[in-house]
């Protein structure tokens, strides 16, 4: 019998992606330009082609940090970043993901109803931030109301998800077992 449903959080409760579009595009912009300060269109097309390969062995690796991401490009390119740089940008990356995050229009309707009927907890990945507590789920209270139980992975000793220990510290937390839940999420590598 199902006695709970658990969400991911990013693109599953929330939409995000303008704000990482934007993010990411800033991003990528500052550091070519720090990089590459007399550029042409070929050494643009070299450093997308880098970068992005560069995030998919992190991101294949669940290593979300940007600063680590971004300052492997620095030395693919062994170019120096000034010191402190990479966590300026990295703050400006998550104060523009955070502006632009909304809920999905259904989204409190139905966690309302569901939470009449289930438990409700969230299993989501750390953003890639060096500090525990610092998810963005906590600027959006009215969804947060509805869940007793919210594990990051990635914070506390607990490996990002795809590792099955966030998931087994949230049943242990809720006090279930696995084939009492239902998991919600939008990434078929992580979420699974």
């Amino acid at each position: 019998m199902i006695k709970a449903i658990l969400f991911d959080f990013g693109q599953t409760l929330v939409d995000s992606a303008d704000g990482f579009r934007a993010a990411e595009t800033i991003a990528k912009e500052k550091i070519f330009l720090d990089i590459f300060p007399y550029s042409s269109d070929g050494q643009w097309d070299l450093f997308l082609k880098e970068y992005r390969q560069i995030r998919k062995q992190f991101h294949a690796q669940s290593n979300f940090s940007r600063q680590a991401i971004w300052q492997a490009v620095y030395d693919r390119f062994y170019f120096e970043n000034e010191p402190g740089m990479l966590k300026i940008f990295e703050t400006e990356y998550w104060d523009l993901v955070k502006a632009k995050t909304k809920p999905f229009p259904e989204t409190l309707e139905t966690l309302e109803e569901l939470s009449k009927s289930y438990q409700l907890g969230i299993v989501t990945n750390t953003q890639g931030q060096t500090q525990s507590g610092n998810h963005r789920i906590a600027l959006f209270p009215e969804i947060e109301r509805f869940f007793d139980t919210i594990i990051v992975a990635g914070e506390s000793d607990i490996p990002p998800k795809p590792h099955s220990r966030a998931f087994q510290v949230c049943l242990e937390k809720m006090d279930l077992a696995p084939q009492e839940c239902i998991y919600v999420g939008d990434d078929l590598e992580k979420d699974i």
